[in-house]
């Protein structure tokens, strides 16, 4: 088992910035369950949709919509995975979870944490 916690939601205005931050803890030590790590989001009435995921060695995926705004990058040492939210957009509004699986394609064997709201105003 792998527990996740979140960190640095908020309230921003549009525009503004914003870095979300995710520890991590494993029950046996073992890190192959994190050999991806990540972020995904759930807006109100919408399906949770990949944000950004960085695997061991640093391969990312970005959706679409956050390319050039956002940043994910992780620390082996300590295993942690963070997100920095540049040019915010209203519709970047949402729940933000962070994620973790052993593999990149998406695994059963995936944790999440609690999530974290991220509230962008115009």
């Amino acid at each position: 088992q792998v527990q996740l916690v979140e960190s640095g939601g908020g309230l921003v205005q549009s525009g503004g910035s914003l870095r979300l931050s995710c520890s991590t803890s494993s029950d046996s030590g073992s890190t192959t369950n994190m050999y991806v790590m990540g972020w995904y989001r759930q807006a109100p009435g919408k399906q949770r949709e990949l944000v950004a995921i960085i695997a061991y060695g640093g391969n990312t995926k970005y959706d679409d919509s956050v390319k050039g705004r956002f940043t994910i990058s992780r620390n082996n040492a300590n295993n942690t995975v963070s997100l920095e939210m540049n040019d915010l957009k209203p519709e970047d509004t949402a729940v933000y979870y962070c994620h973790s699986r052993p593999s990149w394609l998406m695994s059963p064997h995936s944790f999440w944490g609690q999530g974290t709201q991220v509230t962008v105003f115009s």
